[in-house]
């Protein structure tokens, strides 16, 4: 009996073709970036080609000999796929389809594809797909010629979806692009609602930022375990993995601290160079968050030879989303596979291990000297019949002594500036 096809077991065997445009410093991290991007996906890297240029060629984006270069290459290696470093034009991905006679992708079709394995929630899945969508449309031919050289395998969304989406005509893409940004308005608007109610709360907020992989959600159930509301139960720790993307949603968790101080911690998606215009966009409202923290945690691959780049990478993607006047403190992590003696705080970054749980102390007193700085310390009489101010405080100021006069009890305490001003006739001059 004939065995159905299994075109999602197909082994992908990638060229990977960049173009260093005017000795560009960063070139060859993009390339091993790319290849990592590439395994991410499932699949294997077994060559690369690159061309110095001082422009990209219009109609084939590298130069015509490098084209034929190319075939001999990719066949030589018995490769079916081709990944190019930069963001295809219609024109050039038609072109490299057609001559080459080969399966061609590029990086942002890449991305996408691995937004889309990881996305687990409604929000994030939506975001994904209108960015897939306003990617494919102007690309539709070159695409529909892919389809109908080989199925399956990274860039085409396994299992038919993605030629159930290429049948479609562009009115009806466009139709679903107006849909699917009518539901995501709505949870964008239910987001902006959350955030609304935690800026009434008057609740400081941390944000942690960095490139991908970097360890943002394994810092982030530390702090939970050891300082989370739930006592670190698992139901409130966050998805982390070693691998590119693990987090895509924004979580957001109250890091309440022993002393009745409190600040929200949130976790982004991370970074990676020449993220994808259209992802940027559709993920704008997970982006929010970190637009309007009070502080923002640079979390930073110690391990990584390469890691001044990848602080690049991130600075350069924040100011290209708007982030550019939050106060920012640097935790370079991964400490322990890079042989340094940890934890280290030196002014406003700290060298640490979160996988092992090294300098999350230190973290934490570093966080709270900056976002608690606005905190006053006095002493308040409150009169016996006040009795709920004392209970307010004592829920949300660090009381240090409690002593009982004929007049009332008077508290020797931390407390916001707010609360201050609040009880300020409490106040001992």
């Amino acid at each position: 009996m004939k065995q159905p096809e299994q075109f999602e077991l197909l082994e992908q065997r990638a060229v990977l073709v960049g173009v260093n445009l005017n000795h560009q410093q960063d070139f060859d991290y993009s390339m091993e970036e790319l290849g990592n991007l590439a395994e991410a996906c499932g699949v294997e890297v077994v060559g690369q080609l690159t061309q110095n240029m001082e422009r990209v060629n219009k109609s084939h984006y590298i130069g015509t000999g490098k084209v034929e270069e190319l075939t001999g290459l990719y066949r030589g290696l018995q490769a079916n796929l081709i990944i190019f470093n930069d963001e295809l034009s219609p024109s050039q991905l038609r072109n490299l389809e057609s001559d080459l006679e080969c399966k061609v992708i590029d990086r942002t079709i890449l991305i996408l594809d691995i937004f889309e394995k990881r996305a687990k929630t409604r929000e994030a899945q939506l975001q994904v797909e209108v960015a897939q969508l306003q990617y494919m449309l102007p690309r539709l031919v070159g695409l529909r010629e892919s389809l109908g050289r080989q199925s399956g395998g990274v860039g085409l969304k396994n299992r038919g979806a993605g030629e159930t989406k290429l049948e479609l005509d562009r009115r009806r893409i466009e139709e679903k692009i107006t849909a699917l940004n009518k539901e995501l308005e709505s949870l964008v608007f239910q987001r902006q609602t959350q955030r609304k109610k935690r800026k009434k709360n008057e609740l400081p907020v941390v944000s942690l930022v960095g490139y991908t992989n970097a360890g943002k959600s394994t810092i982030m159930n530390a702090m939970i375990e050891k300082f989370g509301a739930a006592g670190g139960s698992g139901d409130k720790s966050v998805f982390e993995k070693d691998m590119l993307f693990a987090t895509l949603e924004t979580s957001v968790r109250n890091i309440q601290l022993e002393d009745n101080k409190s600040f929200l911690l949130t976790d982004t998606v991370g970074f990676v160079s020449k993220l994808p215009h259209h992802l940027v966009k559709a993920f704008r409202s997970t982006l929010e968050e970190v637009a309007e923290a009070d502080l923002l945690i640079h979390v930073v691959d110690y391990a990584n030879e390469k890691y001044e780049q990848l602080i690049q990478i991130t600075e350069n993607t924040l100011k290209d989303i708007g982030v550019t006047d939050i106060p920012t403190m640097f935790a370079y992590n991964k400490c322990d596979l890079a042989g340094r003696d940890i934890p280290e705080v030196n002014e406003n970054s700290i060298y640490l291990a979160a996988k092992p749980r090294i300098g999350i102390d230190e973290l934490v007193e570093l966080i709270k000297g900056f976002i608690f700085k606005d905190y006053v310390r006095c002493e308040m009489l409150i009169p016996y019949d006040q009795g709920q101010v004392v209970s307010y405080l004592n829920e949300h100021a660090d009381v240090k002594a409690t002593e009982y006069e004929n007049e009332g009890t008077r508290l020797t305490l931390e407390c916001r500036q707010m609360d201050y001003e609040k009880y300020r006739e409490f106040v001992i001059e």
